[in-house]
């Protein structure tokens, strides 16, 4: 067995998992028209269905080598009880980033004011379970809720987590609101800063990167997601040339692998560049693990074992066993 840090998967949708298979035929769409479909499935979970169905994908995700999981959560307060609960019995570390949401989306998911929303993250706290803020995007919260929310999370030195430049449309419209790109607008909104985490950024600026490199702030990449609704590709090279830390999610969980996740931001990278080892080993295993931890605020988290006999690691004597699991191995190879 060769022991390992275990993963930490910083961006997760665990509902979405029951939408594999669902939307994969031609005339699906585009991100917007699976956005519509997933809306309506969201609309359709309860706090019962949440208990029940999170905690096998929970087990899934621990059994992959994810043991610290942040679910990015606009189900609603009961249903992150729920969530909570199931991530405890699946014996996952969950961070709740518990979302707002003023406009947009679905009634269901929204709060009638920020000082409810940031009452009910009180609440939460209160009963013990570890939460950071999550405006969803600035679609969903307008500038006074990202003020109110940044100041927030800085007063209390809590995680925040925020869709930000995933898509072309949503760029546009955050500059006819607002005459500002979306990191741009974070920025004003005071809510940049080393404890933020910005999911995505496929579509961000060289400017908007300049500022996340300013706060110190990090970048979740979700790779297979990212692929399977069609955003495009990470900005990977960019993220790198300025020092800003890079985590994974699963998100959607279309596919629940984190060395896939990894391998698949070195693939990204290599296709733009025409290099290979353009993002070192060490860094790879460091934004599966520690990134995602910093991200979620974490200290600790269980770590996981390798299984060094698998088949996919045999026949690799004299070559780098590390480098033989992120590059050639599924989730597979993590010793239940």
């Amino acid at each position: 067995m060769l022991a390992l840090p275990g993963f930490v998967n910083a961006h997760s949708h665990t509902f979405q998992r029951r939408l594999r298979g669902c939307a994969e035929t031609p005339d699906e769409g585009d991100f917007w028209a699976w956005r519509d479909r997933m809306i309506a499935a969201a609309e359709a979970e309860t706090p019962e269905s949440v208990r029940k169905t999170y905690e096998p994908v929970y087990r899934e995700m621990r059994a992959a080598g994810y043991t610290a999981v942040g679910e990015f959560h606009y189900l609603g307060w009961e249903s992150a009880l729920a969530a909570a609960h199931a991530a405890d019995e699946a014996e996952v570390e969950l961070v709740l980033l518990y979302v707002a949401y003023a406009r947009g989306g679905s009634p269901a998911f929204r709060q009638p004011s920020v000082e409810k929303y940031l009452s009910q993250v009180e609440t939460l706290r209160d009963r013990g379970l570890r939460v950071g803020v999550a405006p969803h995007s600035v679609r969903a919260c307008p500038r006074d809720w990202l003020e109110a929310i940044g100041a927030y999370a800085g007063r209390e030195s809590l995680p925040l987590h925020v869709h930000a430049a995933e898509q072309p449309r949503e760029v546009e419209e955050c500059l006819a609101e607002h005459g500002r790109r979306p990191i741009e607008l974070l920025h004003d909104s005071g809510c940049l800063s080393p404890h933020t985490t910005v999911i995505h950024a496929t579509e961000a600026s060289d400017g908007e990167l300049d500022l996340l490199a300013e706060a110190d702030a990090r970048v979740c990449l979700c790779p297979t997601t990212e692929a399977n609704l069609g955003d495009g590709f990470a900005p990977v090279e960019r993220l790198l040339e300025r020092g800003i830390g890079i985590c994974v999610g699963s998100d959607s969980n279309v596919r629940i692998d984190p060395l896939e996740e990894l391998r698949e931001i070195e693939a990204i990278a290599r296709r733009a560049s025409g290099r290979r080892g353009v993002v070192p080993l060490d860094m790879l295993l460091a934004a599966g693990a520690d990134e995602g931890a910093a991200a979620l605020g974490l200290d600790e988290w269980p770590p996981i074992e390798i299984d060094t006999a698998h088949p996919s690691l045999q026949g690799i004597d004299g070559c780098d066993l590390l480098a033989a699991v992120v590059y050639g191995c599924s989730a597979e190879v993590v010793a239940a």
